[in-house]
C-alpha cells in the first residue's frame, strides 16, 4: 500500500450529498479482477450518458477538474453498500483525499487498507470551499496528514482530527496484512507459550 504522507493537489467539488458505493464504483463491474484496475469505473454511471459517450455535466469530465486528486464533498459520502471496489476505483483513478461532512462506516474502514485519506470537516464549511472551487477551477488544497492540517485555497489552514491507529498506518503504508505482520514476534511467542501449555494440541501419535 502506498503511504499518505502530505499532498497537495487540484481538488474537485462534488456537491451532491450522499453519494453511495454503487455510484462510486456501479455493482455491474464488481467481478472484475483486482489487478485489471478500476480507474475507469469511477463513478461511470455519472460520468457517461452511453457507452463512450461522457457527460459533460459532471465535474470529473471538465477540464482541470480532470486531474483532480482531492475530491471536496458533502454529508454521507460512500454510504451504501460495503463493496471494497468502491476504494479501489479512487485510488486507481489517482484519488488520495476525500473531504466530507461524514462517511459511510464500511467504506469509511475500507479506505485506510488502500491508502485513502477520509477528512471530516464542518458542513458550512465544506460548502464555501466547494464554492471557491467552482469559482477558481485547478484551485489547490494542501493536506497534511503528520499536522492534520489542510490548507485552502485561499491559505486558511484547518486542523483536522484522525484516530492514532489510523494515522499511523496511512503514514506508514500498512494495510491489514502489513499491520499483522509487524505483530509477528508477539504471535510467534503466543504460538510457543501455547504449544508450551498444551503440548498434546500437536503431538505425533507413537
Amino acid at each position: 500500500m502506498e503511504r499518505f504522507t502530505a499532498l497537495t493537489a487540484i481538488a474537485a467539488p462534488i456537491d451532491q450529498a450522499n453519494i453511495d458505493t454503487d455510484q462510486i464504483a456501479p455493482a455491474r463491474f464488481l467481478r472484475r479482477p483486482r489487478a485489471e484496475g478500476y480507474q475507469d469505473i469511477l463513478f461511470h454511471d455519472l460520468r457517461f450518458t452511453a457507452p463512450g459517450v461522457e457527460n459533460p455535466d459532471f465535474i470529473l469530465n471538465r477540464a482541470p477538474f480532470r486531474q483532480a486528486r482531492i475530491l471536496v464533498a458533502d454529508r454521507n459520502f460512500g454510504g451504501g453498500s460495503s463493496r471494497e471496489q468502491a476504494v479501489w476505483a479512487l485510488v486507481d483513478s489517482g484519488i488520495r483525499c476525500v473531504v466530507a461532512v461524514s462517511f459511510g462506516d464500511i467504506f469509511y474502514n475500507n479506505a485506510v487498507n488502500h491508502g485513502l485519506l477520509l477528512v471530516r470537516l464542518d458542513a458550512e464549511l465544506l460548502r464555501r470551499l466547494r464554492q471557491a472551487l467552482h469559482e477558481r477551477p485547478g484551485s489547490v488544497i494542501s493536506v497534511d496528514l503528520r499536522s492534520q492540517t489542510l490548507v485552502a485555497p485561499d491559505g486558511t489552514t484547518y486542523a483536522f482530527a484522525i484516530e492514532a491507529a489510523r494515522k499511523r498506518r496511512l503514514l506508514e503504508g500498512l494495510d491489514a496484512i502489513g499491520l499483522t505482520l509487524g505483530h509477528m514476534a508477539e504471535i510467534a511467542a503466543f504460538e510457543q507459550g501455547y504449544q508450551a501449555r498444551k503440548p498434546w494440541l500437536t503431538a505425533r501419535p507413537a
